[in-house]
């Protein structure tokens, strides 16, 4: 196969704008699967009678360890799904194909970095999954080995995606840099704007909901680093132009998000 010269490489750009709007969109979902179906669905149909969904948090008067256990779960399945959807997308626009890569990356990171994040502090979901189970000390120690394991084989596979699946080559370090770089920014400011709403607490952004994105998503910034050296695009190479669909999409849905989530949504069975 005929490779691309590096003069064609150069004249490669990708959007901004489209490259925000459809992280902006990656992160809302994930955000919206570890608390509306991961917690708060669950908790409803297990036999809680009530409770507030935000944006950054899901709270009620009682719930199971499985509620708390849910959340990362969720992440970890839609994560599978992305990636198997990745797979069988060699068709699909770039665009599409950067969403499932940027979804499964939230998703993964989400759930891998919860295990490492509640072994290494003993605080938010996995924290109140062991809570009470005695050695305490043995199972932290077993979720953080869980979590550096999982979050390593995380970074790779997302590495290999961006590689892969979108056709950015490791030496087109520019590129590779603003098409991780501009998604984790992104996540960030989504989830913060939203999180500084929430009627539960402020002090859930600084110690759940950014600690949870900027510290779990912080794999976009150094799994370059880890990827594969013999791993190939099996995609031609090309930007992504701008779209004005994904940007007004992503707009709307993110003043959804902010105004109703972020304030927040009383749901019963």
């Amino acid at each position: 196969m005929a490779m691309p010269s590096s003069t064609t490489r150069d004249l490669i750009s990708d959007d901004t704008l489209t490259i925000c709007a459809i992280s902006i969109l990656a992160a809302m979902l994930a955000s919206l699967l570890h608390e509306g179906v991961g917690h708060a669905a669950i908790a409803l149909a297990t036999g809680t009678k009530s409770g507030l969904l935000t944006a950054v948090a899901w709270s009620s008067e009682s719930d199971s360890r499985l509620v708390a256990a849910g959340g990362t779960l969720v992440n970890l399945l839609a994560a599978t799904l992305f990636w198997a959807a990745l797979r069988g997308a060699r068709k699909l626009s770039i665009t599409t194909r950067y969403f499932l890569l940027i979804s499964m990356a939230f998703n993964l990171f989400d759930g891998t970095g919860y295990f490492f994040f509640s072994g290494i502090t003993d605080f938010g979901d996995w924290a109140r999954v062991i809570e009470g189970v005695q050695p305490h000390w043995m199972w932290r120690l077993l979720l953080f080995a869980v979590g550096v394991v999982t979050y390593y084989g995380s970074v790779i596979l997302v590495g290999r995606g961006y590689v892969r699946d979108l056709g950015v080559r490791l030496e087109d370090f520019a590129r590779l840099r603003k098409l991780s770089l501009l998604p984790y920014i992104s996540a960030i400011v989504i989830v913060g704007l939203a999180g500084l709403l929430n009627p539960i607490s402020k002090t859930l952004v600084w110690q759940s909901a950014l600690p949870a994105t900027a510290g779990a998503h912080s794999g976009l910034l150094w799994f370059r680093y880890y990827v594969p050296k013999k791993t190939n695009p099996r995609n031609s190479t090309e930007g992504i132009e701008r779209s004005y669909s994904w940007i007004c999409t992503a707009i709307v849905t993110a003043l959804i998000y902010i105004i109703v989530l972020g304030h927040g949504v009383t749901l019963t069975p």
